[in-house]
């Protein structure tokens, strides 16, 4: 096999024993973060892979696993926000069966057909060496990082850029680039911004979430003042490391 191809069934076996752990975490509510480890997706491994046997599969039942625990994460999160600002009541209710949710999801049919493909996907990557399916794989991951770091520069040229598009290119730019981190495509320095860019525009998506929901649930009502003003300050911090960001991309080498 090719050293690239080598890497990637390392990372999958990384992430197997990952999640194998992350699922007994859950059965066994030992933290708070074992829902949010799990959460670590499998797309920026695979989104350059497609084309491949198994890839597919795999992203559709990463994907569905990511479809019942979204909103679990959400409430769980909400929850800390609300103990955090002395809601105790309310964050306190947001929490209530969290043993028995998580027991659920780590006997979920999601996570297990996650499991079972990622068991059977090494075979199959290799089925494909055989095959001649992969030949330089290499150049093709690249090439599709590359046209992943174009995206995320076109989008931040834009004056009118949508931030909620924003933080999706960057997630992928940056969990893209540490999942090949030997295609060497983000130094430290651009690591760093992309890990400040994201974590600002997510301060910026949480608030803008609870507000909405502020208007449904009433016992949010207490802290919308708060989260206003801190969505407003969101938007502000985001824009400066946004604009770093972009003078950073436009300084990188042609190809890079």
């Amino acid at each position: 096999m090719s050293a690239m191809l080598d890497h990637v069934v390392a990372q999958v076996l990384t992430l197997q024993v990952r999640l194998l752990a992350c699922r007994e975490r859950l059965a066994a509510d030992t933290d708070s973060e074992a829902l949010h480890d799990l959460r670590t997706s499998l797309r920026s491994l695979l989104r350059p892979l497609r084309g491949l046997p198994g890839v597919e599969q795999l992203e559709q039942a990463a994907k569905a696993l990511g479809t019942l625990t979204t909103p679990l994460r959400d409430r769980e999160v909400l929850a800390g926000e609300l103990l955090r600002r002395g809601q105790r009541q309310a964050g306190e209710r947001r929490l209530a069966g969290r043993g028995k949710t998580f027991a659920s999801v780590a006997s979920s049919a999601q996570l297990t057909r996650v499991l079972s493909i990622l068991d059977a996907f090494p075979l199959f990557l290799r089925a494909a060496d055989r095959e001649g399916l992969v030949k330089a794989l290499d150049k093709r991951v690249d090439q599709r990082l590359l046209k992943q770091w174009r995206k995320l520069g076109k989008a931040l040229r834009d004056p009118t850029h949508d931030r909620h598009r924003l933080r999706l290119l960057i997630k992928r730019a940056r969990y893209g680039d540490e999942a090949y981190p030997q295609l060497d495509h983000a130094g430290n320095k651009l690591q760093r911004l992309l890990k400040k860019a994201q974590g600002d525009l997510g301060d910026w998506h949480d608030r803008l979430q609870w507000l909405l929901r502020a208007d449904e649930q009433l016992d949010l009502a207490p802290c919308k003042a708060r989260w206003e003003q801190e969505l407003h300050e969101a938007e502000a911090k985001s824009d400066i490391t946004l604009k770093a960001l972009h003078r950073a991309l436009e300084r990188r080498k042609p190809g890079k």
